[in-house]
């Protein structure tokens, strides 16, 4: 059976998310219609993906009764506004990440879904790569002993984009890039709260930060260096030590494909997708896609893979990095 999508929003990633949706099984995944504020973008982003129903409303969208679940691609501050409506209106969403601003509008949506009864997911693409799975399973199976030591880089000089680097638009290193290093950090110590976090950083003159370091301790001495870029570019890889051996992800930690657990590397590569793409191995947003029907076709509520408490528990370490580094938005007030 066929899980029909909407999508909210027309821009890069929603395209993208579209696209990768086409390296998939027609009969398992369908776009039946699409939503931007300006019915122009709608249609043709419609014209150009194949997709029968173009609205100038996310209100409209809302009110589709053919649709399965929403992918929702805006940008940040709109994550709350639209999640509430869609789901208000009894439809599944799938988030991008960040799931919201804060942790508080994170709470707002978590208590939306289960008020509804409806699913909902963050968009964390990362969880759901064949090397994301392969990780766990060699964590489950002790390959590398106790993890004692994680360590997630991810950055690039990306300060010119507006997106990036504007308050008003949800701008920040930590909240669009080093979220990628957080998550990855709980998928690996399973979701456990630490016992302490420190966050040192420099901000933009727009106020946001354009470079952060978090130091997470956990129980038993473990430990976890995150570093964040949106002015430099960094390794962009990501290494656990184990008490017997380490687990590397060499290079594009955020959407990866090899994988080196005590120095043997396994590949992973992505389908070829149907249409050039606007992001770096876009075409794994398949991935979260097959999680999502996956999750509704059993009937459940939220991912085991990227739980309703994966993605709170995340924002509130976001909440507290931005936080000491000396980030706020309108939306923490």
């Amino acid at each position: 059976m066929a899980i029909r999508w909407g999508i909210c929003s027309a821009g890069k990633i929603s395209h993208d998310f579209t696209v990768a949706l086409r390296t998939l099984p027609s009969e398992d995944h369908q776009v039946v219609a699409v939503a931007a504020r300006d019915l122009k973008n709608a249609q043709e982003f419609a014209e150009k993906h194949g997709i029968l129903r173009a609205y100038a409303s996310y209100e409209e969208l809302a009110k589709d009764s053919e649709i399965d679940v929403v992918y929702i691609g805006t940008i940040h501050p709109y994550h709350l506004k639209a999640g509430l409506l869609f789901m208000n209106c009894g439809k599944p969403v799938l988030i991008e990440k960040p799931l919201a601003m804060n942790a508080k509008e994170v709470k707002e949506l978590v208590a939306a879904a289960k008020k509804n009864n409806v699913f909902m997911m963050e968009a964390l693409w990362t969880r759901f790569f064949p090397v994301s799975a392969a990780l766990r399973r060699s964590l489950a199976q002790d390959e590398v002993g106790e993890v004692m030591m994680v360590r997630a880089d991810l950055g690039a000089p990306l300060s010119h984009i507006p997106r990036m680097a504007e308050r008003d638009l949800g701008g920040g290193a930590l909240l669009d890039i080093g979220v990628y290093c957080l998550q990855f950090v709980l998928m690996v110590y399973n979701g456990e709260r630490p016992e302490s976090i420190q966050a040192t950083g420099y901000k933009l003159d727009t106020g946001v930060d354009g470079h952060a370091v978090v130091v997470l301790k956990f129980s038993r001495n473990r430990m976890a260096v995150c570093t964040c870029s949106m002015t430099m570019m960094l390794t962009n890889d990501a290494v656990i030590v184990g008490s017997k051996g380490m687990i590397k992800v060499p290079d594009h930690m955020w959407c990866p494909i090899n994988l080196d657990v005590n120095g043997k590397v396994s590949q992973h590569p992505l389908p070829e997708p149907p249409m050039p793409l606007n992001f770096t191995h876009s075409a794994g947003l398949r991935y979260e896609a097959q999680e999502v029907r996956e999750c509704l076709l059993k009937g459940l509520k939220e991912s085991p893979v990227m739980s309703l408490s994966d993605s709170t528990l995340l924002a509130e370490l976001l909440d507290e990095a931005r936080k000491q580094v000396g980030v706020t938005y309108n939306q923490d007030k």
